[in-house]
């Protein structure tokens, strides 16, 4: 291959050898005009053109301009210092792509799991950030709360039959819900409230194991277990904090570069 065909970049260090085509396909861009020679701030010398930028931010610039497509890690959050480097290059279709990107960039969703457990009886409060989650966490959540049958014509002589009566949990507001499960004591009386969540079919009393199916529950939806503290040390109400993040699976973007662009989420980050 003809020496001429490739060009040497030191960019902040860190040395890309690439084709003069992959550059020019960007004919407007400040890169285009180091190689022609127009930009009189940059000059090749021993061979390479030396940069003082983000060398390992310009390895997916150089990426970009390679396959027309940004691969960054699915953790990548330098957006801002990415799009400032694209700037600096003159890259149009990388920055209005990043803009995008900043845009449509999610929020993360927030849970948490209030619990708190006294003697036979445990209480729970699940607060979110998205009503949605919590609507789809309502549609889940039985509650069945023991109730005597009516008395007949022999339960004179016979202990009374209980019968469970199904409830959903309570909505103070879209945003939270409510729910208990346990023993229950009332005009000397004791019946058992027991949690469901599809689509586990069991009814728990037990408040520890109706906490781990919640965390199983919201772990299975895409949710992050992010810490847990003791809110109250005199009743010893537990707090859960979740966090999820979607991020969009590809953008793309209306230019005058053919293949079409799209950012795609990477495992790790490579650094050339």
């Amino acid at each position: 291959m003809n020496s001429q065909e490739l060009v040497t970049l030191n960019v902040g260090g860190k040395r890309f050898t690439t084709r003069f085509s992959t550059i020019k396909q960007f004919p407007t861009s400040r890169l285009t005009r180091m190689l022609d020679g127009s930009d009189q701030e940059f000059k090749m010398d021993g061979g390479q053109i030396f940069v003082d930028r983000d060398g390992v931010l310009f390895s997916f610039i150089l990426d970009f301009m390679r396959t027309q497509r940004l691969i960054l890690p699915i953790d990548f959050s330098d957006y801002l210092r990415l799009q400032r480097e694209a700037l600096f290059y003159e890259l149009d279709p990388l920055v209005d792509l990043l803009n995008q990107e900043l845009l449509l960039q999610p929020r993360p969703a927030l849970m948490q799991v209030y619990f708190l457990s006294r003697n036979t009886q445990t209480f729970f409060r699940v607060f979110g950030s998205c009503s949605k989650t919590i609507d789809m966490l309502t549609g889940r959540i039985t509650v069945f709360i023991e109730q005597p049958s009516a008395p007949t014509w022999s339960s004179n002589c016979c202990p009374p039959q209980m019968t469970l009566l199904q409830l959903p949990p309570q909505r103070p507001s879209y945003h939270d819900l409510v729910f208990q499960c346990g023993s229950d004591i009332t005009d000397n009386q004791t019946g058992v409230r027991y949690i469901s969540i599809k689509p586990d079919n069991r009814k728990l009393a037990n408040g520890t194991n109706v906490l781990g199916l919640l965390i199983d529950t919201l772990l299975m939806e895409g949710f992050h277990l992010v810490g847990n503290r003791t809110v109250s040390s005199e009743d010893k109400t537990e707090c859960y904090s979740f966090e999820r993040i979607k991020r969009p699976e590809a953008l793309a973007m209306n230019k005058t570069v053919k293949p079409v662009v799209a950012i795609m989420p990477a495992q790790s980050q490579k650094k050339k």
